[in-house]
């Protein structure tokens, strides 16, 4: 299975979805990063993913998005081959 790194806070619904998720398709360890305590890593998610909103999801290399976009890659069936791949 494939690493998954997530750019995260401690107070966003949206990274407790996202983590759900993920747990309910077999991803066992998310790499956290923590962005509200770490100014440095938030200016890092920045410039990788142009986007300020957290969680920021990546799967292996791939940037998926935030939590809305990984659950649209869910319902297209797109998730477990990227997770598997």
């Amino acid at each position: 299975m494939q690493a998954v790194k997530m750019y995260t806070t401690a107070v966003c619904p949206y990274c407790v979805r996202a983590k759900q998720v993920l747990k309910s398709k077999g991803v066992e360890q998310i790499e956290e990063v923590r962005i509200d305590s770490d100014p440095a890593a938030r200016d890092h998610m920045m410039q990788i993913t142009g986007r300020r909103t957290v969680p920021q999801i990546f799967i292996g290399d791939t940037h998926v998005g935030g939590c809305d976009d990984l659950i649209a890659l869910d319902a297209k069936g797109g998730l477990l081959p990227l997770l598997n791949a």
